[in-house]
């Protein structure tokens, strides 16, 4: 099965290479119109994973990610309307120079060709997927986790039957129904059909994919990401947005899961902290200073400095200074997004240069992480690797170039 979903997909990356982008803009405006129109549809077989999760105790966090509404699908929409409004990367020519023997040689941006996709939970990542990989002239070979497979296999349809209505090959888009470890590892290895492989999930799926995969991979990231609240930090603001930063969605990537705290602001900072998270719920494991300073801290262990949680639990660190915040952060974090709250211009600074991460804000929450937040639309995920993307992947990323070169008949001596 596999081996007809690489056929086909090949197949279709030539056809979409040489498509015009007034062929695909309208393509995909129909895909965000149809997406819409389908959307109690869509909601229906939702829910079909949603029962199932609730039968199988997922986790609050995690069926949030999993859950479509009336709302989200109409951001699923949105996400590939303001891709449609974006530029188009394919076909760009960069840095021509002539040499001194005549030559022009440029760069031109072009498709990479086929891009496989194994996520998680998040069924409006087969529509960003489609998307961003169909505007810039790729075909895409999806595996959804079986925890959404319904939610997946509806919206490929809807998005398979518009390409057909438009005259567009609809193996642009291909999903594997088979959500078997077994076809993952499979898919992994489908060198000669893929051309690049992007985990997007948790901390397990990325780690599977980087370490069985001997396709390419863009290595995207679990979220351990830090809020420092520096002793040059605006209280009221420190307290928006750790709490924002943690609690506006629990189970996303660039949720605050670690929280660190200067000692001379911490003996006002950490209650009002406490009190703003306690309301919602959320646990925290701090350090024994921290603990001093509040009796709803529990205790923290080594384990919980380095945690995703993707739960209602945040851990707490006092520090001495941002020497040691800094050291904190780049010890444990995953190199997604940290935060650093503060009116201290050279404080500001210094955390900007020495965190070691995709994203670093200061004073700002982590979860604007985001491709659609950054202006790209939709995103195909967070790279936190240095090689070719990092941060949110938008159209570019998922390109490749090429050398072109004009001659008028040299030839090499």
């Amino acid at each position: 099965m596999l081996q007809l979903l690489g056929k086909n997909a090949k197949k279709a990356a030539v056809l979409l290479g040489k498509a015009g982008i007034e062929e695909k803009n309208q393509a995909l405006l129909a895909v965000a119109d149809a997406l819409e129109a389908k959307a109690e549809y869509l909601i229906e077989e939702n829910q079909k994973d949603i029962e199932h999760a609730k039968q199988n105790q997922m986790s609050e966090a995690l069926i949030d990610r999993l859950a479509l509404n009336e709302t989200r699908v109409a951001g699923m929409a949105e996400g590939i309307r303001q891709v449609v409004s974006l530029e188009d990367p394919i076909g760009t020519v960069s840095n021509m120079k002539k040499r001194p023997n005549g030559l022009l040689i440029g760069t031109k941006r072009v498709p990479i060709g086929v891009i496989g996709i194994i996520y998680e939970s998040r069924p409006n990542v087969t529509a960003d997927a489609f998307s961003l990989t169909f505007k810039t002239g790729n075909a895409v070979i999806l595996r959804g986790g079986s925890d959404a497979i319904h939610s997946n296999t509806a919206i490929t349809n809807v998005i398979r039957q518009t390409l057909e209505q438009c005259g567009v090959t609809p193996d642009a888009i291909q999903l594997v129904t088979d959500t078997s470890r077994e076809t993952a590892t499979k898919m992994m290895q489908m060198n000669g059909y893929i051309d690049v492989l992007i985990p997007r999930g948790g901390a397990g799926l990325i780690r599977s994919v980087v370490q069985n995969a001997t396709v390419p991979v863009i290595e995207t990231g679990t979220g351990n990401c830090h809020v420092y609240v520096d002793q040059y930090a605006d209280l009221s603001m420190a307290v928006k947005i750790v709490d924002n930063a943690k609690t506006q969605r629990l189970g996303t990537c660039n949720t605050c899961e670690s929280l660190v705290v200067h000692k001379e602001i911490a003996e006002k900072a950490v209650p009002a902290i406490v009190s703003a998270l306690k309301a919602k719920d959320i646990e925290i494991r701090g350090d024994e200073r921290s603990m001093q300073l509040d009796s709803y801290i529990i205790p923290a262990t080594e384990e919980d400095w380095g945690t995703e949680y993707l739960d209602r639990i945040i851990s707490l660190k006092i520090v001495d200074d941002i020497d040691e915040a800094i050291a904190h952060i780049n010890r444990y974090n995953t190199k997604h997004s940290e935060a650093i709250v503060t009116q201290n211009y050279h404080n500001a600074q210094k955390f900007l240069d020495e965190i070691d991460a995709a994203a670093v804000y200061v004073n700002a929450s982590t979860r604007f992480t985001d491709g659609f937040e950054f202006g790209f639309g939709a995103e195909i995920g967070i790279s936190t690797q240095k090689i070719h993307a990092r941060g949110p992947m938008g159209l570019e990323a998922l390109t490749t170039t090429k050398y072109i070169i004009y001659g008028d008949g040299q030839i090499r001596s």
